[in-house]
Parts: structure tokens; sequence; C-alpha cells
């Protein structure tokens, strides 16, 4: 039976992995892609990329604390996934947004099986670490 610190060590990296994944993502669809993100999108990625360095340096120096961290830039950027979401997919609270800059909160570069878009991607990135985060 695994110890207590064994299951947070893992439940910090689980979410260092995720943060990591998600950091890649963003950047293959910018830089590699050229997809260029919209205003909102961009303040996710302000809060996605310190999660990173956070939950990086939490796994090597195993400090269970910095976890609460991560849970509060995770924890903030989750509604704010949803609503950029909900502006893609909701036709009337797309209707209702002003505009976002250059590029449109409506675009949609990918929208595989009908729902799953980069916010989505994002949101799913997010409350994956948040409940690590937690656990």
């Amino acid at each position: 039976m695994e110890n207590k610190s064994d299951t947070r060590e893992s439940w910090i990296f689980y979410a260092f992995a995720v943060s990591v994944i998600a950091l890649l993502g963003s950047l293959y669809f910018s830089e590699i892609l050229k997809y260029t993100p919209c205003d909102i999108c961009w303040y996710i990625r302000i809060l996605m990329y310190p999660i990173v360095i956070i939950l990086g340096i939490a796994t090597v120096k195993k400090d269970y604390n910095a976890a609460l961290y991560a849970a509060v830039f995770s924890g903030i950027c989750i509604p704010v996934s949803l609503y950029l979401y909900m502006i893609q997919k909701i036709p009337t609270i797309a209707e209702s947004v002003p505009a976002c800059g250059t590029i449109p909160c409506t675009t949609q570069y990918i929208n595989w099986l009908g729902f799953i878009t980069i916010p989505f991607l994002a949101l799913t990135a997010f409350i994956m670490i948040f409940i690590s985060s937690i656990l």
C-alpha cells in the first residue's frame, strides 16, 4: 500500500505532466500551425505557463504546498476557458460578445468530433490540474 507521500508525489507529477502537455499543445498550435490566439486565449496562456514552472519545481523538490498555487491559477482559468468555449459554441452568447481584438473569439481553428476546440482542450487541462492539485 502506498503511503501518503507517494500518493501526493504521483498527483503532483500528474498535474505537472498535464501542464507540460498543455504548454506544448499551445505552442504547437501557435508556432507550428500558425494559429493566432484571440485576446482571451492570451490571458489563458499567461496563467498556464507559470503552472508548468510551479509544478515542475514542486515535483523536483517534493513541495506539496505548491499545489495550492497551481490550484489557484487553474481555478481562475477554468471559468475563463469555459466562457471562451461558450462563446464559440452557443450562438446567443457569441452574438452578445463585443469584438475581441484582431482575431474574433468565435474563431474555431479546430473542431474535432463537433465539440473539441482549443478552449475545450484548455478547460479539460485546467480541470485535470485543479483536481489533481487539490488531491
